[in-house]
């Protein structure tokens, strides 16, 4: 006769078939939570719910099982038409890259961990901050810092990947297809039902639908469940091309420019909008660095680091690196016939730094602004210009010969995208330099 089961035993297995109803194991003794990973396998329960509980613990026992038995966590978007076929897309196909423009990364880190502990994590600190990083354990990540930039790739470039530009030395030295970029002030926002929003899964899920630039459908994205093209839409058009940019939102401070923030203080975007649209093509927008992502492959190239105001600050009412870049890549997404993506997902955005402090040093970005769109309204890149690289490159030639007399702060410009050229085509493409 068998010795009757323990009520510990009984329990897990209880658990085993009710853990989609969990929504923290941390608390769990290790041995217990090592049992239950165990149970949960045999009985063919793991799915990936279960397995982002299980990792979100950070628990370095379960996570050196789940490593030894290469259980990967797989974003699986699902296209409802037909005729094409469900992507799996792993979490070794992506990095998130985050620009550390502060020492403490603790509170930050600690609330993402239920979905960075999934991925891997480049983290580059700004080369104009002096404290050591203070980062939580439990991440799979790679720390750059000054010396790693100036060891790669010169003393020269360090001022390049200055402040939010940090960012883009991440860009550059990995290697995997999707590229998802948070800023260090941002943290995981819920939506109106107040359910946590996976970031990362739906900036995937907006790469790898396509997108629909050449023909805008008032149902916005027509992959998306419960949505479809809207009558009249050509069916030519309805394959839709490859997406190469997702422009993710944010609650809480909105992104507007220091006069418009410090003629309106309280101002809050409290308004959820559970929408993704593709931006038609020849339409500009000021795209953010704080919460989006690319695929690498195709447009890496073109999230770079060039215009830099004279005497810009660390906040972002203080730079204009990111909006420069996003004119940048919807141009050469607009040559080679991808798509970009705005709306979802949303992140909760904190408030960081003063507006009015910072209207002097903006004021600059406001009047070069006046210039800079209609260059790219009517920049046109040759029919040579064939890749990512060679768009920046053509662009960068433009920027010097049409903007360059205007002010000097575009031929800077145009020397930096010409000299991102060098960088990525030495590093960006082939082995990491570090």
């Amino acid at each position: 006769m068998k010795n009757p089961q323990s009520l510990l035993s009984l329990a897990i297995d209880t658990a085993v078939f009710n853990l989609p109803h969990f929504s923290d194991l941390s608390p769990l003794p290790d041995h217990i939570l090592l049992d239950l990973f165990a149970r949960t396998l045999k009985a063919g329960k793991l799915n990936e719910k279960v397995l982002k509980l299980f990792i979100a613990t950070g628990k370095e026992e379960v996570l050196s099982v789940i490593r030894a038995l290469n259980i990967q966590h797989v974003l699986t978007p699902v296209l409802p038409t037909s005729e094409m076929s469900v992507l799996n897309i792993r979490d070794s196909d992506i990095d998130i890259v985050i620009g550390a423009l502060r020492s403490d990364l603790t509170s930050f880190m600690n609330a993402w961990r239920e979905i960075f502990s999934q991925f891997h994590l480049i983290i580059v600190k700004d080369p104009d901050l002096n404290q050591e990083l203070n980062i939580p354990e439990g991440f799979n990540l790679d720390v750059y810092t000054k010396s790693h930039i100036e060891n790669a790739m010169g003393a020269s470039t360090s001022a390049l990947f200055s402040g939010y530009s940090c960012r883009y030395f991440g860009f550059i030295v990995s290697k995997k297809k999707y590229i998802i970029s948070i800023d260090d002030d941002c943290v995981p926002a819920k939506d109106d039902k107040g359910f946590l929003i996976d970031a990362v899964s739906q900036h995937i899920s907006n790469l790898s639908n396509p997108a629909t630039p050449f023909f805008f459908n008032t149902l916005y994205d027509p992959y998306r469940e419960g949505a479809d093209f809207v009558r009249g839409y050509p069916f030519s058009l309805r394959s839709g091309v490859k997406c190469g940019l997702s422009c993710g939102l944010w609650l809480n401070l909105a992104d507007f420019d220091a006069p418009t923030q410090a003629l309106k203080p309280a101002q809050r975007n409290t308004q959820y909008v559970d929408a993704v649209m593709t931006v038609p093509t020849g339409a500009l927008m000021p795209i953010s660095g704080i919460n989006i992502a690319f695929d690498r492959e195709t447009v890496g190239p073109c999230l770079l680091p060039a215009l830099k105001l004279a005497g810009e600050g660390k906040f972002r009412w203080e730079t204009m690196e990111d909006i420069w870049s996003g004119m940048c890549v919807k141009v050469v997404c607009d040559h080679l016939g991808l798509g970009v993506k705005t709306g979802m997902p949303y992140v909760w955005r904190e408030d960081r730094g003063n507006a009015i402090e910072s209207l002097k040093k903006e004021w600059e970005g406001v009047k070069l602004m006046e210039e800079v769109v209609p260059f790219f309204q009517s920049v046109r890149l040759p029919q040579t210009a064939v890749t990512a690289v060679d768009c920046v490159a053509e662009l960068a030639t433009s920027v010097k010969q049409k903007l360059g007399p205007i002010d000097s702060v575009f031929n800077r410009a145009g020397d930096a995208m010409l000299e991102w050229v060098k960088l990525w085509r030495a590093f960006g493409s082939g082995s990491s330099p570090l």
